[in-house]
């Protein structure tokens, strides 16, 4: 049953997604789109929804994963109302797991604090996530979102080097940046 496949992978998702909803993005893709259960396209489409609604891009993945997985599917599970039961499924099953181990390490965390070995586990675990939010970004780096003409390609490119340039090196704030990328891509596509 489709629900308890999403229940597997969300739970591996929610135990082992460390750093960030970005950081996790590479396992939701491998767990969601590597099943057939939605196509590259629709990832990327997740991917940038969840990035435009308030709350982790984890989250609000899992929800939207969970209410369109179903009837994608099996055609018998595409009323709205299995879509919210795998919506509520996938997304307490992302979040519970990381719940139940914030509130667990939290109080070991503090008491082993100055612990050398606590330390060096940190220290090996950072660069893991800085690894996995830069595998996420190239993951991202496809033909759904630069396309596959040459002109799409270059323009694409362009402005993903210069909102990378104008956030980091101008400091210019992100939500003027995506403005003015939005502004671009409506004169330009």
């Amino acid at each position: 049953m489709i629900y308890l496949k999403l229940i597997w992978s969300y739970l591996k998702i929610g135990i082992f997604g460390f750093g960030g909803g970005y950081a996790m993005l590479s396992l939701i893709e491998r767990e969601i789109v590597g099943q057939g259960w939605i196509t590259r396209q629709m990832f990327t489409d997740i991917v940038a929804i969840s990035q435009m609604t308030p709350g982790p891009i984890g989250v609000n993945s899992a929800t939207y994963i969970g209410y369109v997985t179903p009837g994608a599917v099996n055609p018998e599970f595409a009323h709205p109302l299995w879509g919210i039961l795998g919506s509520i499924l996938c997304t307490l099953v992302v979040v519970i797991p990381s719940y139940i181990m914030v509130i667990y390490t939290s109080h070991f965390i503090s008491r082993h604090k100055e612990s050398l070995a606590l330390k060096g586990i940190f220290a090996g675990i950072r660069p893991v996530c800085v690894g996995l939010i830069a595998s996420s970004a190239l993951l991202l780096m496809n033909q759904e979102n630069f396309g596959t003409e040459q002109y799409n390609v270059i323009c694409s490119i362009i402005i993903c080097i210069t909102s990378f340039c104008l956030v980091f090196f101008a400091k210019i704030h992100p939500i003027i940046v995506i403005i003015l990328a939005g502004l671009a891509g409506l004169i330009i596509f």
